[in-house]
């Protein structure tokens, strides 16, 4: 009859040999973490959540909250024609005077209800108050499809060739829903300043100075840039040449 230390000594001989076996088939050292090494988990491409899309975009730059809130501004879109979301390649881009329009059916354009010249006045008032609250700079880009454009990759500095543009300017009150928004491009091989997008904004700055100054009623200036923006080249021109 063995003594009890000698099965105790079997006992832990066992067990040893037994330890050293779990080593060889299960090796620690393979699933033990690095500190600062360890890699997240990738998941594939069914699992990655959506990532949506703010309805209401912050306010950048200097147009604090609090001013904007003060002014009373919503970011409301009130449209100059019944709209409805168009499908793809169903909007054409018109000619006037050899520049681009958009189509009216697409972009009837608009702007926010209750502001009014005397808001466009105040110091307060900055066109970031109402920019991108209506509509993603993301989703302006739906527009490009519904006019059978392809939105350009380099689109930046002087290789900008598409701007998508308020119909009706921000400096005028114009709507940020997607009824006042068009793809504007071109012409590629003009400079900069000679690109449409560019001749535009010197209508916008034109009719935003006669407003401001009392000489044109807001009204006008937001449904007559809307028609036919292009009617008020000449005169901005004029007016830019006598600064």
């Amino acid at each position: 009859m063995k003594s009890p230390v000698s099965r105790l000594l079997a006992t832990l001989f066992i067990l040893c040999v037994l330890f050293l076996v779990y080593k060889s088939f299960f090796p620690t050292s393979v699933h033990a973490p690095r500190t600062g090494s360890r890699a997240k988990p990738q998941r594939s491409g069914r699992d990655t959540p959506s990532r949506k899309v703010p309805k209401q975009q912050p306010l950048p730059g200097n147009a604090s909250k609090g001013d904007c809130n003060a002014l009373g501004v919503t970011c409301d879109s009130s449209y100059f024609a019944t709209w409805q979301w168009p499908k793809d390649d169903t909007c054409a881009v018109g000619v006037r005077n050899g520049y681009p329009i958009p189509d009216p059916r697409c972009t009837p354009g608009g702007a926010v209800p209750n502001l009014d010249a005397e808001i466009l006045r105040d110091p307060q008032w900055r066109t970031k108050c109402i920019r991108n609250c209506q509509s993603t700079e993301k989703q302006k880009h739906v527009t490009y499809a519904w006019y059978g454009m392809v939105a350009p990759t380099e689109n930046n500095g002087s290789t900008q060739v598409c701007e998508l543009d308020h119909l009706v300017p921000l400096e005028l009150g114009g709507a940020d829903g997607l009824g006042n928004i068009w793809p504007q491009c071109g012409p590629a091989e003009n400079v900069l300043r000679d690109r449409f997008f560019k001749r535009k904004d010197l209508v916008e700055n034109y009719l935003a100075a006669k407003v401001r100054s009392g000489e044109m009623p807001l009204e006008e200036a937001q449904r007559g840039i809307a028609t036919d923006w292009t009617q008020y080249l000449a005169a901005a021109a004029q007016s830019k040449r006598n600064r």
